[in-house]
């Protein structure tokens, strides 16, 4: 049986998110209907058509009952087009994703124990009935974004048991670190982050970058392109050539000790670094940290212990 290889979906930075719905003008320019008394959540979902793809996923999984409790829980559900985008991006089939050991974990991952209306979503850390825990962040539009890319698009669809909220895409929960994702890239057949996966090891700093939910981070991670550039302007071989001391100060001034997705980032802010003293400037306007520029097809990789969006420079302190 193949195994679901889950991907980070990337959004386009604020041109995205310019153009994107919030949340709560769903809500309020055209109001969902509310569905009659007595219907619990599967009901409300098995009389909406966007979800049918997700009652049968939820049939599947044995996930009915626990829908159909009195609750109170609330469900973000993706609709049948957030599901397409999910298998075309993970290269799977319909069949494949039904028949997939994970996927009642997918599913309970989209659920919250309570009722949680729009007017009480707020940005930060929610745990889910899967265990584990995904992350809201609220755009500069007023957009609620979950994990950094999956977009809340409709909002307190009413059942007698809970609340409903509609998503763009499947959420998964992330199941490498930092440190492990950058390793599988760089072992892969397009290897990139070589150099920094080297650099970070001649530091000392794999551990800095591994670890669970509850070490958040944000790593801004150069290219392989960024560090041979780097190599060129300091006239040396490679990593192995520069000082350790400043190796390891140049590594650690790439690493936030918070979990920043792309929709947390202001304008005009600077965010503190692991370098004591040092810190990044947000220029969302040249879409960059510092002189950096951020790859848009590459934000918002979320792992175990927080974020990597990657650039295109090496951030010097």
């Amino acid at each position: 049986m193949k195994q679901i290889n889950i991907k980070n979906r990337n959004f386009i930075w604020f041109c995205a998110m310019a153009a994107s719905l919030g949340v709560f003008s769903c809500s309020d320019d055209e109001p969902s209907p509310q569905p009659p008394a007595g219907k619990n959540i599967v009901e409300v979902a098995q009389d909406n058509d966007q979800f049918s793809v997700l009652v049968q996923a939820v049939v599947k999984a044995d996930l009915a009952d626990a829908l159909s409790a009195p609750g109170p829980l609330t469900v973000f559900a993706p609709t049948n087009t957030a599901f397409e985008k999910f298998l075309e991006d993970n290269n799977l089939t319909a069949e494949a994703l039904l028949e997939s050991p994970d996927l009642s974990t997918i599913l309970a991952y989209h659920v919250v124990q309570g009722s949680v209306p729009s007017s009480s979503v707020e940005a930060g850390r929610v745990t889910t009935l899967e265990g584990s825990p995904f992350f809201v962040s609220v755009d500069t539009e007023g957009g609620i974004w979950i994990n950094g890319n999956t977009q809340v698009v409709d909002t307190d669809i009413e059942a007698e048991n809970g609340i409903i909220h509609v998503l763009d895409y499947v959420l998964i929960p992330p199941s490498q670190s930092i440190a492990e994702i950058a390793v599988g890239f760089a072992e892969s057949e397009t290897p990139q982050f070589t150099q920094l996966v080297g650099a970070l090891a001649r530091a000392n700093l794999v551990d800095a970058v591994s670890g669970g939910f509850d070490d958040n981070l944000t790593v801004f991670a150069p290219t392989d392109a960024a560090f041979e550039a780097l190599y060129e302007t300091l006239g040396v071989n490679g990593y192995q050539d520069i000082p350790l001391e400043t190796l390891t100060d140049v590594l650690t001034y790439h690493v936030v000790p918070d979990r920043a997705f792309s929709q947390d980032l202001r304008d005009g802010t600077t965010l503190p670094t692991l370098l004591e003293g040092e810190t990044l400037r947000v220029n969302l306007g040249d879409l960059e940290i510092n002189d950096a520029g951020l790859i848009a097809e590459l934000l918002n990789v979320h792992a175990t212990n927080g974020v990597i969006h990657v650039i295109d420079r090496v951030l010097l302190p």
